[in-house]
């Protein structure tokens, strides 16, 4: 894998080949449920806005929030800040330099907090993410429902045995291990031919590899309507709340949503509901739900504002610095 890696693996990302825990940790967290092209233009932006660990911490969450706007799973741009705050605070702004120190941090798991400790420390430490356990899955032919505690701690045991026994190689055999399962054994269609551990694996010898890893539990798409009441003041201002701390877009600023056009109205002051005009209604396909989403505009006199909830009156030159989400900013955008 060191081998491999060195000649084919990848070696062009703005997180590789350094090992400042603070760019490692940020680019890890990104890349979790995300691609690395979409993550690369937000990396960027963030470390030019946040230099540093005790820049981020420093930082208001709304800040965050704003930067992280389209990026997803909002929950982690809060453990990102929560994180920060007591890496400042608690560890004098430097990161713990041990995967069971760092596990213990808010928002990084067993793997993140293992490929910090291995990029940046050396340590030897294994990683588990999807990438790495469908690698190792393959090559051991390992046929344990990961949906189960029991297969993936045994899966863990299996990652460990295999580490190097030297510290030295650690950062590229882990990295080793990543690229290959980003660019060669992949979901679909793997490239077994050219894969380096073509002759050691057990998946390959069998013929189907893409039986491995095993996964039971297999989460549903589902689907939810919302109205979203895009309330505008006579000076051209919108009227945006902020979403409650648990569900969708949790903490963020958005137009007013509601479950029915019925409860929408209600919102409105009587005397403007004649004046509501329906928008282009459009799909927001999240991981594992799609948002039928339906804009309504009103347009309210100087004075009055929904009832839906607590909430301000924001001007477009407001908006950049606030967490939106991405089908909102998109929306107001389009309307302004």
């Amino acid at each position: 894998m060191v081998r491999w890696q060195a000649s084919h693996g990848r070696s062009h990302l703005p997180w590789q080949n350094t090992r400042d825990p603070y760019r490692v940790w940020l680019s890890e967290v990104m890349l979790q449920q995300t691609q690395v092209a979409t993550v690369l233009g937000y990396y960027q932006r963030f470390l030019d806005r946040f230099p540093d660990v005790t820049a981020l911490a420093a930082a208001p969450l709304d800040d965050v929030l704003a930067l992280w706007s389209g990026l997803g799973y909002y929950s982690r741009a809060r453990n990102l800040h929560r994180c920060a705050q007591v890496v400042a605070a608690g560890h004098g702004g430097r990161f713990p330099r041990t995967a069971r120190e760092l596990a213990e941090l808010p928002g990084i798991g067993r793997s993140t907090a293992a490929a910090i400790a291995a990029f940046c420390f050396g340590e030897r430490a294994a990683i588990l993410d999807g990438n790495v356990k469908r690698v190792l899955t393959r090559v051991l032919a390992f046929g344990e429902d990961l949906a189960q505690q029991g297969g993936e701690r045994r899966l863990w045991t299996q990652a460990e045995a295999l580490l190097p026994q030297a510290c030295e190689p650690m950062p590229a055999y882990t990295q080793g291990l990543m690229d290959l399962g980003a660019t060669v054994c992949l979901a679909r269609d793997p490239s077994c031919l050219i894969c380096p551990v073509r002759g050691l694996c057990r998946a390959a010898a069998q013929g189907d590899p893409q039986r491995y890893p095993v996964r039971s539990r297999k989460l549903k798409r589902t689907a939810q309507t919302l109205w979203l009441l895009h309330a505008r003041g006579a000076d051209g201002r919108v009227w945006l709340e902020r979403r409650p701390d648990a569900g969708i877009w949790a903490g963020l600023y958005c137009l007013p949503a509601f479950g029915s056009r019925e409860a929408l109205e209600a919102a409105v002051p009587p005397e403007n509901r004649r004046l509501l005009e329906d928008g282009e209604p459009f799909v927001h396909v999240l991981t594992h739900k799609d948002l039928h989403l339906h804009p309504v505009t009103a347009r309210l006199p100087q004075g009055s504002a929904p009832s839906a909830g607590e909430g301000s009156w924001f001007e477009a030159a407001q908006w950049p610095g606030l967490g939106l989400p991405a089908p909102i900013r998109k929306l107001l955008a389009t309307a302004a």
